[in-house]
């Protein structure tokens, strides 16, 4: 087989106009190749929890606590290691409330000298596996000077001891020790953990997914696997009116429609006006929202009627929008999913499963409520 040597060539000149360039890369990524394996983690289903999703990123899933006993164990106490792990997760919050405990400036000193010495000797050994390069794209700019010359000191070198004491002592006379240690802080948790693997469900339930993207988009290197509920607000920001029913559905459900009105702008006093209009009677139990029971946030009775009666009228329209794509798409053999069509509003019936049920003639909303109560409620959570 004859390799065509000038097509790969050509590519390569491209990106690298000279040898030397074509030389130097080739040198770099087999240097790379050689490094120890970086971690990889796997998360799925965050579904709108931020917080914690931001407590898995800033412990690296356990990575960090496990790379301060393996540096540390022997010459911490269990204690220690667990505090300088908390100043890794939370650096401002911890080293706050650990300096107000505090009660000479003598021992503030002291603190800070310790704990940048061993954060900095923590963050060393975490980015001991990647390139300088890879490192310094990582650094905070503030702080980009002073924790690459504490990172890569000169061990050889014992006359420089004094130098690295010096700098650490001047960042701590000036006050900047809380703002160094969450420099290092933010170091370690962005490479403790080298690439991250979304499989899935970054949105719904939950309050703030549009967080969860932003967090993800300023920090690691990543790759995501949409899910269904991703495809879903896709869906809805590309015009779908099924998929904008359906998503407001579920925000409503689970007592979530702040992700619509205040990360979003889009204000749903439409809907509430429309739900209170057509379903005047208060029959919206099967339809009342998921309240979180540990939330801190006050909700009044009068406001989960609100929420019950709009989703109540959501999914209606949902039905209603679903159903007509199923009937213009006969290949999509979904028939079985269709609902509304049973309901006979003259009678005062509804079909299940061949089996006719009779409800209040007089209610349109009450057979509505009673077919979606019988079989909807499940299909669609």
């Amino acid at each position: 087989m004859v390799v065509d040597k000038d097509k790969y060539l050509k590519l390569l000149s491209k990106q690298y106009s000279t040898i030397a360039d074509t030389v130097t890369e080739i040198i770099n990524l087999e240097a790379i190749m050689n490094l120890p394996k970086a971690t990889e983690h796997f998360i799925s289903d965050l579904h709108g929890e931020y917080d914690a999703v931001q407590h898995v990123l800033r412990n690296g899933s356990g990575n960090i606590k496990e790379k301060i006993r393996e540096i540390f164990q022997g010459r911490l106490s269990t204690r220690e290691m667990n505090q300088l792990a908390t100043i890794v997760y939370y650096p401002e919050e911890k080293v706050d409330l650990i300096v107000s405990e505090l009660t000479s400036r003598e021992e503030i000193e002291e603190f800070y000298t310790l704990t940048v010495t061993r954060i900095t000797e923590l963050c060393a050994f975490v980015v001991s596996k990647y390139t300088r390069s890879k490192v310094r794209k990582a650094l905070p700019p503030d702080y980009a000077y002073i924790i690459e010359e504490l990172l890569f000191k000169d061990t050889i070198m014992s006359n420089k001891e004094h130098y690295y004491d010096k700098i650490i002592n001047t960042v701590i006379s000036l006050n900047r020790g809380k703002q160094l240690i969450a420099a290092f802080a933010h170091v370690i948790q962005r490479l403790v953990v080298d690439h991250i693997h979304v499989v899935g469900d970054i949105y719904d339930r939950g309050p703030y997914p549009d967080k969860i993207i932003d967090t993800l988009m300023d920090g690691h290197e990543l790759d995501i696997q949409w899910g269904n509920h991703d495809v879903l607000w896709m869906g809805a920001a590309s015009g779908s009116a099924a998929c904008m029913a359906n998503v407001i559905r579920i925000s409503a459900r689970y007592d979530n429609l702040e992700i619509i009105e205040d990360a979003y702008g889009i204000s749903l006093r439409p809907l509430m006006t429309f739900s209170e209009m057509v379903y005047p009677e208060d029959r919206y139990e099967p339809f009342l929202p998921k309240v979180n029971p540990d939330s801190d946030d006050e909700i009044y009775q009068e406001e989960i009627r609100q929420i019950a009666k709009m989703n109540q009228a959501i999914s209606i329209i949902q039905f209603k929008l679903e159903g007509a794509i199923i009937q213009r798409h006969p290949e999509f053999e979904m028939e079985a999913s269709l609902l509304l069509d049973k309901i006979n509003h003259d009678e005062g019936t509804v079909t299940i499963d061949k089996s006719t049920q009779f409800g209040n003639a007089c209610h349109r909303q009450c057979v509505e409520f009673f077919y979606f109560f019988s079989r909807c409620q499940f299909r669609y959570n």
